[in-house]
């Protein structure tokens, strides 16, 4: 059998094992990613999905859960009652404890599932995935499956080795998905597209136009009812280390020789072994940390980070971080890239901002010569569309010039139903795709990265610098790019 038949194969005649089928990740993205590609007849009629809990439930019980609380989160526009119903068919429920290594005997007794190609979807707490996998090894279920692994993946590089480890011993990498859902996003992917399918910005893409690069992705939530997890998580963890670092390294990467998966994947993590260390004096002046206080977002106060629910009211865990990066390689030398992202800011939003250099002298008289004259804005959400500035003579006499722009909005172009992060990957994973999920190195890469930024906070008693909701963030943070003669994108004037 051909590696395209197998394929085609796979994808009719799969199982998708969904392992913490009654937690917030299922009932908010994976369920109705599932239902939309159910919907939109992307998900293979042979396809069946089982979703596994811990919660006592029998099947009528579950696809009521499923109706009151899945339901509601999916776009009422979307909603077809005959896709609805179809949909619910497909759902197999089975109770199971996942910490005990001899509960996944009870999925052999599902239809399909010892026939069929195996799909497990770990949505549950990372300290679940070693006894996960042993459980499925002990019961037969790993050979020939793929398995779908969720951030955090660790808390540092020590644990996250420890889990690919033990994980590793039982799966091959090849079987391994480690899902970040930012590589997911459709902005994502055009990406891709403006870098290796045009010519024009490819000769323009390095040190000797582009003066600065900004990558931000910025979040108006606080951290809700989730205080307890990510106390013990934080923003670089759980944003820095994996999406901003993955976005890094798609802005920044080679062409590859091909969209074939360890073709992009190797593209990428020459750029994480390139970034540039950072050693304890320039953590101090290049990354900045912060912590919201109380504050207004859209129109309502809201509390700081310390009163927030499951959090310790001495807790120095940051909610913002801001850095600038460098990248040694030829391509990217001296240019600054400055990542930054939080909680309780200004606005929702994700976007590369490419600065390019102004021109080195001007013949029109009073041209303005500064950084941003000339950009490219990337917006990945939340309407995800590619701009570019660019200056132009304003009409009448003289030659005095003022920003103009030409703006792609995607919706505009494509009137088809846009594909969900979610559903994109999960439709990934049952064809047997690779190429938008994490290899192994990558992670580790990334990780070390990281690991002395963890580590100098760790011995620090200096505390997180604090920042109103509802703002942009510590006043550090704009010196950071001051410094550099620059500014983030919305503090323009």
């Amino acid at each position: 059998m051909t590696t395209r038949s197998r394929k085609s194969a796979d994808a009719e005649g799969f199982v998708f094992i969904l392992i913490g089928g009654t937690g917030d990740l299922a009932m908010r993205k994976i369920l109705p990613a599932l239902y939309a590609a159910h919907r939109d007849g992307t998900l293979a009629e042979g396809g069946r999905i089982v979703c596994v809990a811990q919660n006592a439930l029998d099947q009528s019980g579950y696809l009521h859960w499923v109706d009151g609380h899945v339901k509601p989160l999916v776009a009422p526009a979307s909603i077809d009652a005959d896709a609805w119903a179809s949909f619910l068919a497909r759902i197999t429920y089975v109770a199971l404890d996942a910490g005990r290594s001899d509960a996944f005997t009870a999925l052999r007794d599902v239809p399909g599932v010892t026939r069929c190609q195996r799909i497990f979807y770990l949505a549950t707490g990372p300290s679940l995935f070693i006894p996960i996998c042993k459980g499925l090894a002990a019961a037969g279920l790993t050979e020939g499956a793929r398995i779908v692994l969720e951030k955090p993946l660790g808390h540092d590089l020590e644990s996250s080795n420890a889990i690919n480890d033990a994980v590793g011993e039982i799966f091959a990498e090849h079987q391994i998905y480690r899902i970040d859902h930012y590589l997911g996003k459709e902005s994502v992917q055009n990406l891709f597209a403006l870098r290796f399918g045009n010519v024009l910005f490819e000769p323009l893409w390095r040190r000797e136009w582009v003066e600065s690069i900004q990558i931000t992705v910025a979040e108006e939530l606080g951290v809700e009812r989730r205080g307890d997890f990510y106390d013990r998580t934080g923003a670089l963890r759980d944003m820095v280390q994996n999406h901003l670092l993955q976005l890094l390294s798609i802005v920044a990467m080679e062409p590859p020789r091909s969209m074939e998966a360890d073709a992009v994947r190797d593209e990428k993590l020459r750029v994480l072994r390139a970034l540039k260390p950072l050693r304890e004096e320039q953590i101090r002046q290049q990354v900045v940390r912060g912590q919201y206080r109380a504050g207004v977002s859209n129109g309502a106060p809201v509390p700081g980070y310390l009163e927030e629910h499951g959090v310790p009211h001495d807790s120095a865990t940051e909610t913002f971080v801001a850095l600038k990066v460098e990248i040694e390689n030829w391509r990217w030398a001296g240019v600054p890239f400055f990542l930054r992202t939080g909680k309780r800011l200004a606005g929702r939003v994700a976007e590369i901002v490419v600065n390019f250099r102004p021109v080195p002298h001007s013949a029109l008289g009073s041209m303005p010569l500064r950084a941003g004259s000339n950009r490219l804005t990337i917006r990945l959400q939340p309407n995800e569309s590619v701009r570019l500035d660019a200056l132009g003579k304003v009409p009448g006499m003289g030659m005095n010039l003022r920003g103009v722009y030409l703006d792609l909005a995607f919706d505009r172009f494509f009137q088809q139903n846009r594909m969900e992060a979610y559903q994109r990957l999960l439709l990934d994973v049952i064809a047997g795709r690779l190429a938008l999920f994490v290899r192994r190195d990558e992670q580790e890469a990334a990780w070390r990265w990281v690991a002395p930024i963890l580590e100098e906070w760790s011995r620090s008693d200096a505390a997180p610098r604090p920042y109103a909701a509802g703002t942009w963030g510590p006043a550090a943070a704009s010196a950071l790019l001051a410094r550099e003669g620059t500014c983030w994108l919305e503090e323009e004037s």
